[in-house]
């Protein structure tokens, strides 16, 4: 017989980083789930992104086992990673925080593509450029 899901809960943790305090804490105890166990392995898998935001979806089981899928990191992180900043503009449309090629915009679509809901690469790469230019960085040829 198959297991009854109890619940799916998604957060977002830094990785390699993770701890028992908020937001795992918090969204992993009303469900009785070990939360040490869960941030042993989570920080097992994701050591090689150390310090970058990784949003990941946790399905608990109704004997308090779980599963998690890690996704890719947000369209932002990599954004302000990419064009070196620390974080987006208060109002992009007069001010502008950094730029980004072409290049690296195509390569953030391509990290995202699995998680975004494109059909091919260019509409992809359309919709990070988008997300770029509403956090005030540019978009260079």
């Amino acid at each position: 017989m198959a297991k009854e899901v109890k619940a799916q809960v998604k957060i977002q943790v830094t990785g390699g980083q993770a701890t028992p305090a908020p937001p795992v804490g918090t969204a992993l105890g009303p469900h009785g789930v070990n939360i040490g166990q869960f941030v042993m392995q989570f920080n097992e898998k994701t050591r090689e992104m150390m310090g970058v935001t990784i949003p990941v979806i946790i399905t608990i089981y109704n004997d308090r086992s779980f599963e998690f899928i890690l996704k890719s990191p947000p369209a932002a992180v990599l954004l302000k990673q990419a064009a070196k900043v620390a974080k987006g503009a208060a109002n992009p449309k007069t001010t502008k925080v950094g730029q980004v090629t072409l290049a690296q915009v195509r390569d953030i679509a391509q990290k995202k593509f699995a998680d975004l809901n494109a059909p091919n690469l260019d509409h992809a790469s359309r919709i990070i450029a988008g997300t770029a230019r509403s956090m005030g960085i540019e978009v260079i040829g």
